[in-house]
């Protein structure tokens, strides 16, 4: 809704791209998604495994084709491709296979997947790993844990990867968002080095305090230790970003990721010691770290838009180009009623969430798995708040109901 309430000049100039994109996601993907939520939220007991597992899968489809759709316009805010601008100055799309496919899409797609991936394998990993320091014997969160953490050691390594590429991406089609990121306000025509931490200034274009690797940058960026990279001194400082912040965000970002690589080894480890299930070192770990993936994609996401600044559309139209002509009061009115309400929502949910992770996970038991099987495939009846058999698993369809049903009547009794 903030397109067309405080974004209604960039809604106008960009309207023609960015609209289109948000229409395929609503049609593609929120309808799919809408379909089967509920029945994977709520079908559990409710519908065969078979079809709460279908269901699943279509949401998580759905999940990856919205991704999909929202990802591919904000990389075409980013860098954008396949279009022209008409005599009013609107955005005109002339090629979408372009703007759809542009250069940063692929790798922030790849980047953001892999994210939402480890975000839930973390989550899921530290609720096993909860439920295993209480009770090691517990088989469901044995298998939880084991999953999790399964996901961790393969997809940690892989987005660290992914994240290099797109950091390459990034130099190429948005140097200065780069230079912010790494601290370079100089350029370093014999090598750059990597700022591992300092205080930047922004007013004096310094990095203050600084612990450096000398010359890692350029090795990293360039595979080449004595390669010159460029620094925000040859771009106009009014197309700088507000460089503290993308500084200090990305390396939350990234020094979660290592965190997370170190915690995929360290499973692996204990895996191939056959203690992945009694290691309390590592079930701590991983406790530690299951919220550590919501805060990297938060500082992830922070890194991107808040480098791509002063613009909405890269090196097009600026964000101050991009606001609608609101008075303050009636921004800061509409942003404390969006505050409350939030808290309020996230805050039940978190708390509702909360209370379903201190619930021991349950293994079905076999006795337990025939007798949904067997339900299955009974009707349901149409009255009743809750769907159940019209007819009992172990009668017969067809045979009498009520009190004595399980036994005929004797020659007596006739």
């Amino acid at each position: 809704y903030q397109f067309g309430t405080n974004w209604s000049v960039f809604s106008d100039k960009a309207g023609p791209i960015v609209g289109p994109l948000m229409a395929y996601e609503v049609m593609t993907a929120f309808f799919l998604e809408a379909g089967f939520l509920g029945v994977m939220l709520f079908g559990m007991n409710r519908v065969g495994r078979g079809l709460h597992f279908a269901a699943t899968l279509m949401v998580a489809i759905g999940t990856f084709i919205s991704a999909f759709w929202i990802l591919s316009a904000n990389s075409w805010m980013q860098t954008p491709a396949g279009f022209s601008i008409n005599e009013v100055g609107q955005f005109v799309p002339e090629s979408w296979l372009e703007i759809i496919f542009n250069p940063s899409f692929p790798y922030r797609l790849a980047h953001t997947v892999l994210a939402a991936y480890l975000t839930t394998a973390l989550v899921v990993g530290a609720v096993g790993a909860w439920h295993l320091l209480r009770d090691r014997r517990n088989e469901a969160a044995r298998v939880m844990f084991s999953m999790a953490t399964g996901l961790v050691m393969v997809a940690a390594p892989i987005q660290i990867f992914a994240g290099d590429m797109h950091g390459l991406n990034t130099l190429e089609h948005q140097p200065a968002k780069v230079m912010a990121m790494e601290g370079h306000f100089e350029s370093h025509p014999d090598g750059a080095p990597l700022i591992l931490f300092g205080i930047p200034d922004q007013e004096a274009g310094e990095v203050r305090h600084q612990i450096a690797i000398p010359k890692a940058s350029s090795l990293i960026l360039k595979h080449d230790p004595d390669a010159p990279l460029d620094g925000l001194e040859t771009v106009p400082r009014e197309d700088w970003p507000y460089v503290p912040i993308v500084f200090w965000s990305f390396r939350i970002m990234v020094g979660l990721g290592f965190l997370m690589l170190a915690l995929g080894g360290f499973a692996l480890v204990q895996r191939l010691r056959g203690r992945l299930h009694t290691s309390r070192a590592l079930h701590r770990f991983a406790l530690a770290m299951g919220p550590s993936g919501f805060v990297a994609v938060i500082a992830g996401w922070v890194t991107t838009e808040v480098g791509r600044q002063p613009f909405t559309v890269y090196g097009l139209l600026r964000t101050a180009q991009s606001a609608s002509p609101l008075e303050a009061p009636a921004v800061a009115t509409s942003l404390l009623i969006f505050i409350v309400v939030y808290f309020i929502v996230f805050g039940s949910g978190t708390l509702y969430i909360l209370k379903l992770m201190h619930k021991a996970p349950q293994t079905a038991t076999p006795d337990q798995a025939r007798d949904d099987e067997t339900e299955e495939h009974q009707p349901v009846r149409a009255a009743g708040i809750t769907p159940a058999p019209a007819v009992h698993a172990g009668r017969a369809i067809g045979s009498r109901h009520g009190p004595g049903a399980h036994a005929s009547p004797t020659r007596e009794e006739r």
